[in-house]
């Protein structure tokens, strides 16, 4: 089945059923974009048509904060201000540039995408949303933010922000999920406007991220008069919560230092965090002492002995579904580690030049302090 949103949409009076009964398609459309004109937020990709760097703004949203999105943005379309420049750079650099992102297979897939879009589409995002889905890192999401902000393509979007939006709007029971999608999407096509649909599906977003938030805020909402939710007293129980289950792992890293420099290690290039480079260590056994899980680590890792270990600080980080308490050793060895491609001493001012994740970063900036 394709995705909803890969084919263009036939305009907003595309006839009526009885799920969206009463609702004004077209001064739906009008006031929710007036409003958009007014508040929107001056975010720096807000300021371009330039399909690439909307591209690289969406791909970077994903999963990731605006407010964290902003420096980061700022500084790849100063290091790779074309696809041409990224598609040439190296993946490790592209993915040093990346670093603090998270989710790394996002830039896998936007470097692979641009070295595509060089050797086939002469380095310009084409305006066929299928031929947009044939490329790494675009699904019905991406290809409809990217292609109706740039080309004003009449594509629908849904996100987390959308799906919230929408389903308050007509009341739909249950979780926020993709299976709420099919009924969303109908809706959208009827309120899409002819012209402008960058503009409007971009209205639907800021709607959800400022007002129609977890917590809604619908006394500044500027269509609350067509939400059933908000008429019937519905809006803080739609969607229905989903409890979220943060797990907690617990880690040991060990700090191995040569004279001026550290050893580090590469992760391999499939799974969490792959292709990313890191201090040795891993997760302590249930019931096992951190030195003893040190050591454990230590040999099982890298084939060393440990001599002796001092603990120096604690780092605590939180993925998406994951808190890690990361207990750091400083440690000497009974033997060398062996040195290869994906194992390396590295001194402390080279370590810029090596991608790490996001807790091994916030390692290296305490042991800078």
């Amino acid at each position: 089945m394709k995705p909803a949103n890969v084919i263009p949409a036939k305009g907003p009076h595309t006839g009526h059923s009885q799920l969206f009964a009463g609702i004004q398609y077209k001064f739906f459309t009008r006031d929710l974009t007036l409003w958009y004109s007014k508040h929107k937020r001056d975010l720096p990709w807000r300021r371009t048509r330039d399909p690439y760097k909307i591209w690289v703004s969406e791909i970077m949203l994903q999963q990731t904060t605006v407010s964290t999105v902003i420096g980061f943005y700022e500084r790849w379309i100063k290091t790779f201000p074309t696809v041409h420049d990224l598609a040439t750079a190296p993946l490790q650099t592209v993915l040093k540039q990346w670093q603090g992102l998270g989710y790394y297979n996002r830039v896998k897939n936007l470097h692979k995408a641009a070295l595509l879009l060089i050797n086939e589409h002469k380095g310009i995002l084409p305006k066929d949303p299928r031929a947009i889905r044939a490329l790494p890192g675009f699904g019905p999401y991406t290809t409809g933010s990217v292609l109706s902000i740039a080309y004003d393509v009449p594509l629908t979007i849904i996100d987390a922000n959308v799906r919230r939006v929408v389903m308050r709007l007509l009341a739909l029971q249950g979780i926020a999920d993709t299976k709420q999608d099919n009924k969303i999407n109908e809706f959208l096509l009827k309120v899409l406007p002819k012209k402008g649909v960058g503009d409007f599906n971009q209205a639907l977003m800021e709607l959800g991220a400022l007002v129609c938030r977890k917590a809604p805020l619908c006394i500044l909402c500027p269509v609350r008069k067509y939400c059933q939710a908000y008429k019937q007293g519905k809006q803080e129980i739609i969607p229905q919560p989903k409890k979220k289950i943060i797990k907690d792992i617990h880690a040991v890293i060990a700090i191995i230092k040569k004279g001026s420099h550290y050893f580090i290690q590469k992760r391999p290039s499939k799974g969490l965090l792959a292709d990313l480079w890191e201090f040795p260590g891993g997760k302590i056994k249930t019931g096992e002492a951190k030195q003893k899980a040190l050591a454990r680590e230590l040999e099982e890792e890298l084939g060393v002995r440990l001599k002796y270990s001092k603990h120096l600080f604690d780092v605590k980080h939180f993925y998406t579904q994951f808190r890690v308490n990361l207990s750091v050793f400083a440690c000497s060895l009974e033997n060398d580690p062996k040195i290869d491609t994906t194992h390396k001493w590295v001194s402390f001012k080279d370590f810029s030049k090596y991608p790490m994740p996001s807790g091994s970063a916030k390692i290296v900036d305490k042991l800078v302090a």
